[in-house]
């Protein structure tokens, strides 16, 4: 995860009292607003005991809780920018390290939801075999783990090569400041080709899949056309994660060419890196499920 949408004060570039002011108003009331939504989506989720039964809403209501905790710690790290500008190591570590973790884990669970609507559609008899609730809840775990592995070797090549007087230092809270050791760039860069290159594979694979078996029934099957478009929205919301990935380069040649707009290009790639691919997860099943946006609406109606 690139966090250099923040690095407005350690670049030199300021803006005035205003702008601040508006700047942080416009995230705080994106961010309030998606995780209310997501506040109401889990609350719906657990008011209901048929979701607990179904592996597709467990995976979902997953990745809108994974986005509630993305979004917070990348809205604070954006709040604490332009506040407090440096903050101390360990709090600075802690925040990135949920940051990065949650980011990880969207293309992963993606892909996850994506291989489930393949194998309802395409071996529906053999879906409550393969997607019981034991086996989501052991995936989700391994999610975890393997996002572990974009974070914790950055943490610990840190104690181990930084003087212990860092961790009790203050800096800018940016990923690139706290882990800076090549090691770390040169994983980090590794890490996420391979596994970005396996989500995208999986996403196709699965899109195709379940594409031919709409056309073998003559698309008189509304479930494969509708994990169909499905499998295209995560496509989407992957391409919006990817960005997180090229912003550096599409950033720095931005600057390039317009450098006296560089806190303006900043907070526009937040938004649309950081905000808007969080604003798309509800749309997904909150209000394309029928089931579930059946419910939410009763639970809306009783406020």
């Amino acid at each position: 995860m690139n966090l250099s949408s923040y690095n407005n004060v350690s670049s030199g570039y300021r803006d005035s009292a205003s702008t601040v002011m508006v700047k942080n108003i416009i995230i705080l009331a994106l961010g309030i607003t998606i995780n209310y939504i997501n506040c109401l989506l889990v609350h719906c989720f657990r008011k209901q005991q048929i979701f607990y039964m179904n592996p597709r809403y467990i995976l979902y209501i997953h990745l809108v809780v994974n986005d509630l905790i993305q979004l917070t710690t990348t809205v604070s790290l954006f709040v604490i920018s332009y506040i407090f500008y440096r903050v101390n190591a360990s709090v600075c570590c802690l925040i990135l390290t949920f940051a990065i973790f949650t980011t990880q884990n969207t293309p992963l669970n993606l892909a996850l939801m994506a291989v489930e609507c393949y194998i309802a559609v395409c071996f529906p008899l053999r879906h409550a075999e393969l997607c019981n609730i034991k086996r989501i809840y052991i995936l989700i775990g391994c999610i975890w783990v393997l996002s572990s592995v974009a974070v914790m070797p950055d943490i610990f090549i840190v104690l181990a090569t930084e003087p212990v007087r860092l961790l009790f230092s203050s800096i800018f809270c940016e990923r690139d400041n706290l882990f800076q050791h090549p090691v770390s760039l040169q994983k980090r860069n590794i890490s996420s080709l391979v596994y970005l290159a396996l989500v995208w594979l999986t996403i196709f694979f699965t899109y195709f899949k379940i594409f031919f078996a709409a056309r073998a029934a003559n698309s008189a099957d509304g479930n494969a056309n509708k994990a169909r478009n499905t499998i295209l929205l995560h496509g989407f919301q992957l391409s919006l994660c990817m960005l997180t990935y090229v912003s550096p380069i599409l950033s720095n040649s931005l600057i390039y060419w317009f450098p006296n707009n560089y806190t303006h290009i900043q907070f526009v790639s937040y938004i649309i890196i950081q905000i808007f691919p969080r604003f798309v997860s509800p749309i997904v099943y909150g209000l394309r499920d029928k089931v579930f946006k059946q419910y939410l609406k009763r639970y809306l109606l009783k406020q």
